[in-house]
């Protein structure tokens, strides 16, 4: 009886652990970032998971809050795409300026730079950044990020991002993390008033790689790769034409 009850005891003060880790958020923040897809499965860009919001273990929700994070909305985003062929005071680029270049490596027929080993102990970034400007500094995130999966990032001066809003011409330094070496199948959709896709294979080298991308057409370009039969997370750079210095253009801002 006395060592029954001991165990009793002893369950429910498992039990109760339990419930508290569920509870909390895992990353000490949390969001009510809307889901993606319409079965509400969300697909972890860094996991290589699908977790099912409506069932997936509490413990991970706070995580797949924090993740799941929507980038800016522009209210003037039509259907019909007009506001493409807008332009845009600096007001619109300014938050995003370290990510951006004027020049970079040519690239000839294809949609980035040939992939260059990237040695991240040179350069590591402070934070990296999610969606909607959510960051996380990049010591937590890469002790919490499992490393066997396949991300891209946009690199900045200091910091690394999954969105940027950059004036046309312009371009941006992408990071890629690979676990394995191998050929990687990289993939461009360009939405403007029509929708158009790119694809080309490149070689990439295990662990991190640097290459280019031009932002030579405005409109919105999301970029993801794929290697060994695993999609990394998605970019999204959204591109617009920049008005001239001095223009008395209408100021557009994100929401």
């Amino acid at each position: 009886m006395k060592y029954g009850k001991i165990l009793m005891c002893l369950t429910v003060l498992v039990c109760l652990a339990f419930q508290a880790f569920a509870q909390s958020d895992p990353l000490g923040a949390s969001s009510s970032g809307s889901s993606m897809g319409s079965s509400g499965d969300w697909i972890s860009p860094n996991m290589g998971q699908v977790f099912t919001r409506t069932n997936s273990d509490p413990g991970l929700a706070g995580m797949l809050q924090w993740l799941d994070q929507p980038v800016p909305n522009f209210p003037w985003y039509t259907t019909g795409g007009s506001f493409y062929s807008q332009e845009y005071s600096e007001v619109t680029f300014s938050p995003f300026t370290e990510y951006y270049i004027t020049s970079g490596t040519p690239v000839v027929g294809g949609i980035i730079s040939n992939p260059t080993r990237f040695n991240i102990t040179q350069k590591t970034p402070s934070s990296v950044y999610y969606g909607a400007g959510v960051g996380l500094p990049y010591t937590q995130y890469a002790s919490t990020v499992p490393s066997k999966t396949n991300d891209l990032w946009v690199q900045g001066t200091a910091n690394w991002t999954q969105y940027v809003v950059s004036p046309v011409g312009t371009w941006l330094q992408l990071i890629a993390y690979a676990p394995v070496e191998g050929p990687a199948g990289f993939y461009e959709m360009i939405q403007t008033d029509t929708t158009s896709s790119k694809y080309k294979t490149y070689q990439f080298n295990q662990g991190y790689n640097s290459m280019d991308f031009n932002a030579d057409q405005v409109g919105r370009h999301m970029l993801y790769f794929v290697v060994n039969n695993q999609p990394s997370n998605v970019v999204v750079v959204d591109v617009f034409a920049r008005s001239p210095a001095g223009s008395t253009k209408p100021v557009h801002t994100i929401s």
